[in-house]
């Protein structure tokens, strides 16, 4: 029986330890018969490592989403390796430290712009860089935390998720003609090299122990990614600019 992405070629970032959803995505890929191929900043010796944990091989590409060349020469890469691509997934976001922790109100602008730039504004980035590639349509997948709520230490983040979403809906309106479908997942909290760099992720975790009506586990990166394949592949062929939460049901309940 063939896997729900046979023959489909993907792009995925943010492959940087085995306990990242953007791992678990790549594994489950390649287990429902894509191809793929990785991106890595700054370190992409990090990815190529993890990488040889996947079933089949897949090769690094060195990728600043924030570099102007390196997204020029996008194209160019994945074409020689895959011949085009149907899919990709966008698993960035980084704030600097002083725009995190409890400093919202004295994070200062720069701190702000660079979480806005590498966070949501990489989504654009990214989906026009490989734009190129999906002349057959496909399907982009992001990963947000829901930016409907303030949380606790999560700061310049939130904003910055937010705008992700909503650059989220505006390609999905202006790519639609083009059969380019793009999506978030929602995900729940998960220990992940991301979660470690937020001051108070363990008592934000806290949240989903009291709350989630379905048990959450913050170390099973799995269902998120799970959740990114499904987007990925032709079984929501009409959703786009949609928000699906991964998140054990957190988000419907109130208290």
């Amino acid at each position: 029986m063939s896997g729900i992405l046979e023959g489909k070629r993907v792009l995925i970032t943010g492959v940087l330890m085995e306990s990242s959803i953007a791992y678990h995505t790549a594994r489950l890929a390649q287990e429902q018969g894509a191809q793929i191929i990785l991106t890595a900043f700054p370190r992409p010796t990090l990815t190529e490592r993890i990488a040889k944990k996947l079933p089949k091989p897949a090769k690094v590409v060195e990728l600043d989403v924030t570099n102007a060349e390196h997204l020029a020469g996008l194209a160019d890469v994945v074409r020689e390796e895959l011949g085009g691509l149907d899919g990709v997934v966008h698993s960035i976001g980084f704030a600097p430290q002083d725009a995190l922790g409890g400093n919202f109100l004295n994070t200062p602008f720069e701190s702000v712009a660079t979480a806005m730039h590498v966070s949501a504004y990489s989504l654009k980035a990214l989906t026009m860089a490989c734009l190129p590639l999906m002349d057959q349509g496909g399907s982009v997948v992001g990963l947000t935390f829901d930016a409907q709520y303030a949380w606790p230490q999560y700061d310049w983040m939130g904003p910055a998720k937010a705008a992700l979403e909503a650059t989220s809906r505006y390609l999905a309106r202006d790519l639609g003609k083009q059969n380019v479908r793009c999506n978030l997942i929602s995900a729940g909290p998960i220990g992940s090299m991301a979660a470690k760099s937020i001051p108070g992720f363990t008592e934000l975790a806290k949240v989903w122990d009291s709350r989630s009506p379905l048990e959450w586990d913050v170390a099973d990166p799995e269902p998120a990614g799970r959740g990114v394949v499904a987007l990925l592949s032709d079984w929501f062929p009409k959703t786009t600019g949609e928000i699906v939460h991964v998140d054990g049901g957190l988000h419907a309940i109130g208290a």
